[in-house]
């Protein structure tokens, strides 16, 4: 298995954010999820994998007070922190792995847009499952998007593992209550068409 921090550190080396697959100016379904859950602007929200994506822009400018971005890669952070400038400082940034970080707060919102298909071995699926029950209120919401079935064997050069909306559901409805599950097309900045399987739970 590859060295994923030292393989993610070298992706955003060399790529610019808007070269990569999974860049959205403006992630509009999951700002529009977020707002409607009709949380306080004082609810603490974590985006997985967030890197240098805009989400928590986007968070700060509707004045959301309590978010944290976690990413294994430490150069997506400073990118991101480089972007907000002043503005940074009200994020808690975590450069860690997600299943082996230690987690210090918990978590009204934990989301995660395509970072969950990256774990392809089933001890990394059980404890990022774990790490979410531990860190996730009861009531709290899971937003989550990764490759369906349709989608690309691969990303960024590296295998991902796919689900269908069925092993979704499989996956976690010990846990949680399903609110919203459904397959959704992302398209590439270069037009190609990626499809997601989208789920938004709530912690039993």
């Amino acid at each position: 298995m590859k060295d994923l921090k030292t393989h993610w550190e070298n992706i955003y080396s060399k790529k610019e954010f808007e070269e990569t697959s999974w860049f959205q100016k403006k992630p509009e379904l999951s700002l529009s999820i977020i707002q409607s859950l009709g949380l306080s602007k004082k609810a603490s929200i974590v985006d997985i994998g967030g890197g240098n994506s805009y989400l928590v822009d986007h968070l700060l400018e509707l004045d959301y007070e309590n978010v944290s971005v976690l990413d294994i890669s430490e150069t997506a952070i400073e990118t991101a922190q480089s972007r907000l400038g002043e503005k940074s400082r009200k994020v808690q940034w975590i450069s860690s792995d997600v299943t082996k970080h230690d987690f210090e707060q918990s978590f009204e919102v934990w989301h995660d847009r395509a970072a969950f298909h990256f774990l392809t071995e089933d001890n990394q699926v059980e404890r990022y499952i774990s790490k979410l029950n531990n860190c996730l209120k009861s009531g709290g919401y899971f937003i989550l998007a990764t490759f369906s079935e349709e989608g690309p064997d691969k990303c960024s050069g590296i295998e991902v593992r796919k689900y269908s909306t069925e092993e979704m559901q499989q996956l976690f409805e010990k846990d949680f209550e399903v609110v919203r599950l459904e397959n959704l097309d992302h398209k590439t900045p270069w037009d190609a068409v990626q499809n997601f399987t989208f789920g938004l739970f709530r912690r039993k």
